[in-house]
């Protein structure tokens, strides 16, 4: 709490018990989830498509995320006292929340993967034959790797310690808010979030139209997967970062009513532990949604206004 918030207590005891809980779930079923999809996507499906390479980066990316709950999990249980270090919690903290928006990432190249290969086949498979996969990855890991590195390095975030607790990415102070994590929160719910989010919106309800021109019962299925999909990210990712810029208003003083104040904070624990489960419906969403439409050869199929394109082969 900053200081125009000294007379306003926020506090909300259930995620002593909620975040252990939902974080050791995900950490179980979300190693053995995206384990299983590298192993998959590795090793066994050929030839690697694009949307491939993207689902093995998500994976990589959620694994990191997963080995870092062990110590939220720690801390949580310890009634949010940081017993590991500074650099600890700067490593694992940073991992932690840049997971969320590396995710969104690889999330909104598979949507315009999927896009592509649906709308545009014939672009598609030029696309296949060119190093532009490889290229939009190393970018996303390059753009998040610099800046990790740089929050890193510029030092540890200053936190208002709570009853003698030592906090560990939370209860930033005023200075910190002032200085730091008003610009980088801005600019991390407009490109890291609200973009990704409209992208993906936009993408795959147009996939989801064209599919559903196709009167099977593949294309039924595959209607089915993208409604889950979309499902999933809005459940995990939207009330997150709504909840997210709400409590960057109250940081910035914007909110001040306690009572408003207090339930954003609650809501914010909340989210978080929801979005951690994203982790877990990854491999298993983007599993089925890479194997039910891979491109053929070229065949006859009327399919709107264009009647010679790519046979959409779907395997459930």
């Amino acid at each position: 709490m900053n200081s125009s918030e000294s007379s306003c207590i926020q506090t909300a005891d259930f995620q002593f018990v909620l975040f252990p809980v939902v974080y050791s779930f995900v950490v179980v079923f979300g190693l053995l989830g995206n384990v299983f999809a590298l192993y998959m996507f590795m090793c066994k499906i050929t030839p690697r498509t694009s949307t491939s390479v993207y689902v093995i980066n998500l994976a990589l990316a959620d694994t990191a995320f997963l080995c870092t709950l062990p110590f939220r999990i720690h801390y949580h249980l310890n009634q949010n006292d940081w017993i590991f270090g500074d650099k600890a919690c700067q490593i694992t903290g940073t991992l932690f929340f840049a997971n969320i928006y590396i995710s969104i990432a690889f999330l909104s190249c598979i949507a315009i993967d999927r896009y592509v290969a649906t709308v545009h086949p014939h672009v598609y498979l030029r696309l296949q034959r060119s190093p532009c996969t490889q290229l939009v990855s190393l970018s996303v890991w390059t753009v998040a790797g610099v800046a990790v590195s740089i929050f890193i390095m510029v030092g540890p975030l200053e936190s208002n310690s709570t009853d003698g607790r030592r906090s560990c990415f939370e209860n930033f102070s005023e200075y910190e808010w002032d200085t730091r994590l008003a610009a980088y929160s801005a600019c991390s719910l407009l490109f890291g979030s609200l973009v990704p989010f409209v992208i993906i919106m936009v993408c795959y309800p147009l996939v989801a139209r064209r599919i559903a021109r196709i009167h099977t019962g593949t294309s039924r299925r595959a209607l089915r997967v993208i409604c889950a999909i979309l499902g999933i990210t809005v459940l995990c990712f939207l009330p997150y970062h709504i909840v997210y810029l709400l409590h960057l208003l109250v940081r910035l003083r914007v909110i001040q009513y306690c009572p408003f104040a207090s339930a954003i904070y609650r809501a914010r624990r909340v989210t978080m532990a929801l979005v951690s489960i994203n982790s877990c419906l990854d491999p298993v969403i983007y599993y089925f949604s890479t194997s039910f439409c891979k491109l053929n050869r070229p065949t006859w199929l009327s399919l709107g206004r264009h009647h010679r394109v790519y046979n959409i082969s779907c395997k459930m």
